[in-house]
């Protein structure tokens, strides 16, 4: 079945480098869903496109706060064919079509060739936008970083490693009246190929948001432990709502920073110049968290990555710092 029969676009509601995304409904059941639409003209966007099929299609388990693929249609100028593994596609047949799409350069733009990506709906935009758009709440900011931590936590017991988490790449779905967090966006994700711990396997190409790096993602040599350290910068910019502007479309995001005269560098890019330059967190009020939040914060940004939390270690310590908890109040 075509895709356009299939799916009816609504609007678009957002636009990036490598795809668009839009609103649509599924037309037999009128549900509604995310479609990204990414170019596979040249290889560079095939493979963004396809790391992104790999990424969600591997994890054979789902999790509430990592969103969720419907299915993955190739587009070759007026031909759709479904991809995913929901239609019994083998590794052998999805591994033919990606060496096709890599090896192709396109010339005859009648000849398009899309990966359209059909996601679970989140109503609430992205966390950058929805958090930037409320009071700073603590019980709210305390459960966004279980449910960030304990999908990251996911995505590393399944081999999967982001590479680029940030709170534009958060989506906010309301499905169940509480906000839940998703985290999406998976173009610059690895799979880890083998079984053993993640942590053990080493990257040498830097990518990813400047502001949220890792100093050993600016010298091309880390580990999983560098998306714990994007955590970091999330967590403590949630808390203490520190900002700064995009330098290309002025957008106010949230993340930290290092003030250096009127130029803001990006902390891991700091750390990496001064590895002993010690971090003030918090750094606005010293009233706005715990001391085991600064704790824990200052193990999320550790410049050595040895010494820094993995993303299970975190998945168990965010369960036990008091910020943001009611406080039970004693009967006299």
């Amino acid at each position: 079945m075509a895709a356009e029969a299939k799916y009816s676009i609504i609007r678009e509601v957002g636009r990036g480098n490598y795809g668009v995304v839009y609103e649509a409904v599924v037309n037999k059941t009128r549900s509604k869903v995310a479609v990204k639409r990414m170019q596979c003209n040249v290889p560079e966007n095939a493979e963004l496109a396809l790391q992104e099929f790999w990424a969600l299609q591997s994890i054979q388990r789902q999790h509430e706060n990592v969103i969720q693929l419907e299915e993955c249609i190739l587009q070759n100028g007026q031909v759709f064919q479904p991809i995913s593994h929901h239609y019994g596609k083998s590794d052998s047949h999805l591994l033919l079509i990606e060496t096709c799409l890599k090896g192709r350069r396109c010339m005859d733009p009648r000849s398009a060739c899309f990966l359209w990506f059909v996601m679970e709906f989140c109503d609430g935009g992205n966390m950058n936008e929805y958090l930037l758009s409320r009071s700073p709440d603590a019980q709210l900011n305390n459960s966004f970083m279980q449910q960030l931590s304990s999908a990251v936590a996911f995505l590393h017991r399944n081999q999967i490693v982001h590479r680029d988490l940030k709170a534009d790449n958060i989506l906010i779905s309301h499905k169940r009246g509480s906000p839940i967090v998703k985290v999406a966006d998976f173009g610059l994700s690895k799979v880890c190929r083998g079984k053993g711990n993640v942590n053990q396997h080493r990257f040498s190409s830097a990518c990813g948001s400047n502001f949220y790096m890792a100093p050993e993602v600016w010298e091309g040599h880390y580990t999983a432990k560098a998306d714990v350290f994007a955590l970091g910068i999330i967590f403590w910019a949630m808390v203490e709502r520190i900002t700064f502007r995009d330098g290309d479309t002025e957008k106010e995001l949230l993340g930290t920073y290092i003030c250096q005269g009127k130029e803001l560098i990006p902390l891991g890019e700091a750390l990496l110049e001064n590895p002993n330059l010690k971090l003030q967190i918090p750094l606005k009020n010293k009233k706005s968290m715990p001391d085991d939040l600064c704790k824990l914060l200052h193990d999320m940004l550790a410049f050595n990555p040895k010494k820094r939390l993995d993303s299970f270690q975190l998945e168990v310590r965010i369960r036990q710092i008091s910020y943001g908890k009611k406080c039970q109040r004693s009967l006299s």
